[in-house]
């Protein structure tokens, strides 16, 4: 179990910097141009070379993550991000994003006393170089995914993924080397 760290979502610097990023998505959702994809790629902490992506991309803050050259991040890709560190969700280079992923750095509490405080949690997601994600898949806080793997679509993944792995399922769990 990764160790999660508490942060006030609600927090007004917060709330303003969410309201701020999704701006820019929302911008780029209704026009998909070079200039608004390039207004999409400056909210991240890094972004590298010739990376594309889709329309419908949304983000809580992208200043959080880190994005390698060559990825490609299909439509309808949704990445909660936190304010944790730099790379709160790091995706190495020449990624595969498939469409209606979701890679969510951000958890709530189990205990439903300690929810009623209405406090985020969250742990860094790290994706290896040369990952294919496929359709519909949902990475969980704390999960890193080494380099060359698939997830097949529609996959659920809450634990770590070892290089040149192919999982699939709900959740996750090996199906071969590759």
């Amino acid at each position: 179990m990764p160790t999660l760290i508490a942060f006030n979502s609600l927090n007004p610097e917060l709330i303003s910097a969410r309201k701020s990023s999704h701006e820019v998505c929302r911008t780029f959702a209704k026009s998909p141009s070079k200039g608004n994809l390039k207004r999409i790629k400056t909210l991240f902490a890094h972004c590298g070379e010739h990376v594309m992506i889709e329309p419908q991309f949304h983000c809580d803050y992208g200043s959080h993550i880190s994005i390698g050259d060559r990825t490609f991040i299909n439509i309808n890709c949704t990445i909660l991000d936190a304010p944790i560190s730099d790379a709160a969700i790091s995706i190495a280079a020449d990624c595969l994003i498939g469409p209606n992923v979701q890679l969510l750095a951000v958890s709530h509490a189990v205990n439903p006393a300690e929810r009623l405080k209405k406090e985020n949690f969250a742990a860094p997601i790290v994706i290896g170089n040369n990952v294919w994600i496929g359709a519909g898949v949902i990475v969980l806080a704390g999960v890193t995914i080494g380099d060359n793997s698939v997830i097949g679509a529609g996959s659920v993944v809450t634990k770590n993924v070892t290089a040149n792995t192919l999982v699939a399922g709900n959740p996750a769990v090996k199906i071969r080397d590759i």
